[in-house]
């Protein structure tokens, strides 16, 4: 049988999927379900996999790895369907009233993304940190399982699962799609600036909320939020739970801390995007300790008691 924290994992994507298959089902949405019944087939066979070798073979570091694993590919295709229903509910943009911070906090967006137009190297390092966040993530599960505790791994998993929750309750009641959304760019800087989220992709999320998600795919969803950044929430997180991990934790603060700089070049967003990003990750970081700490706090309660015990028993 599961452990607790496994018994948390699952049912969170059980949860969700259940929500999505229920809502799919009574608003007659277009999706891919062979698509989505692929990737639940494959988390299922690694979850599978993941009791296997901890019941069976006792070896807990791989089986929380592919647990983990299991988990990320359930929690993502689940909340991206469900964030992709959201469209339908969601309230108003406030994209306006974002830019509108940035502006009072001093950042002048169209003149960062012209500035940084004449450093086309810069903007190629820029380019690759943004995009590294999704695989550093994966990778570091492997790390945890190899180096670390398995229940660091199940509390990565449980941090992401609670930032990706808020982020889309906070995007459901105001939408956002960031700064490239409500700007639009010289066309010499569009043309020789290479983007990984362009103005193209920013027209795609502005039509998916004005018209609804139609065809609903796994391989051709769009991240949708834009306040807060949830791809800079993942980067702080890979930050947190690297932490304890030597060597690996200062190439981890190095390459997100330029992560969090590319996100409002690369990725489109607002800078308050980027710093709502801290409260949501400190919320993410609380809860899955929370949920990890008790038992930790229950094995030490228990040595404690023991030694105490003997100096009871002689005790007038």
């Amino acid at each position: 049988m599961p452990t607790r924290l496994q018994f948390i994992l699952f049912g969170i994507v059980a949860s969700v999927a259940t929500v999505d298959v229920v809502w799919v089902r009574a608003g007659h949405f277009d999706i891919d379900a062979l698509g989505f019944v692929g990737i639940a087939a494959l988390a299922a066979a690694l979850a599978a996999a993941g009791l296997f070798y901890e019941r069976v073979r006792k070896e807990e570091r791989l089986a929380a790895m592919l647990i983990g694993t299991s988990f990320l590919l359930g929690m993502s295709a689940s909340f991206s369907l469900l964030n992709y229903l959201l469209l339908t509910v969601a309230g108003h943009r406030v994209d306006l009233a974002l830019a509108a911070l940035d502006r009072a906090l001093g950042v002048d967006w169209p003149a960062m993304m012209i500035a940084m137009s004449r450093h086309p190297v810069v903007n190629a390092l820029l380019q690759l940190a943004y995009i590294s966040v999704l695989p550093q993530v994966a990778l570091l599960v492997a790390i945890l399982g190899w180096r670390g505790k398995p229940e660091n791994i199940y509390a990565f998993c449980l941090a992401l699962t609670a930032g990706a929750a808020i982020s889309i309750s906070i995007w459901t009641i105001s939408p956002s799609f960031g700064a490239f959304s409500v700007y639009a760019l010289p066309a010499d800087v569009s043309r020789h600036m290479p983007l990984a989220l362009d103005a193209q992709y920013a027209r795609d999320l502005i039509s998916l909320l004005a018209h609804g998600p139609g065809h609903i795919s796994p391989t051709s969803a769009k991240g949708l939020i834009g306040f807060p950044s949830f791809h800079a929430v993942m980067a702080m997180f890979v930050v947190w739970y690297a932490r304890q991990l030597s060597y690996v934790r200062w190439f981890a603060l190095a390459l997100n801390i330029v992560v969090l700089v590319a996100t409002p070049i690369q990725g489109g967003h607002h800078v308050v995007d980027v710093l709502a990003g801290f409260g949501v990750a400190a919320v993410g970081v609380i809860f899955a300790d929370a949920l990890t700490r008790p038992r930790e706090t229950r094995v030490n309660v228990g040595a404690e008691a023991a030694s105490v015990q003997p100096l009871r028993q002689i005790s007038p």
